[in-house]
């Protein structure tokens, strides 16, 4: 692993926001829509005087923390899918560049997008709505670093599909993470789910950490079952994924299906 390599592949990547208007609007303007749609309907079904409690509280933690996880799925994507666009993907795997660089590398950029994007959406959730999500303390952290790893683990797969199957496969990119969402409780707890789901929802890391976030609001507890039982899995997605996006890296190659991406 030369970290040289991995950090220029995601300097270069992070320059190409420093003057592109398109580029920074993906980072915030999304976030920022999301916020102040569901911002806006939280206050008002806040309004009704909902017999659950801390209904504001639950419903913008949740809309932050699951924004966490699907931009960390993105960042990876998007910035696979850059290369794509520009036809540079080839020229990146004839350098000395490793795959496992080069999977490094995208795990930065995620990181770097993810910081600037939370950072907007903390902010304006503190100033629009009066809502610290830093309220729940250190207990944010194990919660957070279960999502950004779980997105880590559905963006390199979705890098592994776009790769063998070509830019066919682009839309996988944006629609992927959301298929998680129903099952991952995001705004309600496992147990509304049908038994079918509710035994989906516990192989789903993201269901361990919304059910662990409702738990911290409402009690003050850690959930350390939820967050071990999280973790587990996404130890276990992770190494999967990797796994899957070096061997549809290896069929690639062999196939010579390396040099038509983005044609």
């Amino acid at each position: 692993m030369n970290l040289w390599r991995v950090f220029a592949y995601a300097t270069r990547h992070l320059y190409l926001y420093k003057r592109s208007l398109p580029r920074l609007m993906e980072v915030f303007y999304w976030p920022l829509l999301d916020l102040l749609l569901w911002g806006f309907v939280t206050v008002y079904l806040g309004r009704l005087q909902t017999p659950v409690p801390g209904f504001v509280t639950f419903f913008i933690g949740a809309l932050i923390l699951w924004d966490m996880l699907f931009r960390s799925q993105q960042g990876i994507s998007v910035s696979f899918l850059e290369d794509v666009w520009s036809r540079n993907l080839l020229n990146i795997f004839v350098s000395p560049m490793t795959q496992a660089e080069y999977i490094a590398s995208l795990l930065v950029i995620s990181v770097v997008k993810l910081i600037l994007t939370s950072t907007v959406m903390i902010t304006l959730a503190f100033v629009l709505y009066s809502y610290n999500v830093f309220h729940m303390g250190l207990s944010l952290i194990p919660l957070i670093a279960n999502l950004i790893v779980m997105g880590w683990s559905i963006g390199i797969i979705t890098t592994a599909l776009i790769l063998r199957f070509g830019q066919e496969a682009e839309v996988l990119a944006w629609g992927v993470a959301l298929l998680f969402q129903p099952v991952s409780a995001v705004f309600y707890p496992v147990s509304v789910l049908p038994p079918p789901l509710r035994a989906v929802a516990r192989f789903t890391p993201s269901a361990h950490v919304f059910e662990g976030m409702r738990s911290v609001i409402a009690s003050g507890v850690f959930p350390t079952g939820e967050a071990l039982w999280a973790a587990g899995l996404n130890a276990a997605y992770l190494s999967l994924a990797i796994a899957f996006f070096s061997w549809n890296f290896r069929v690639v190659k062999k196939k010579g299906l390396l040099v038509k991406i983005g044609e």
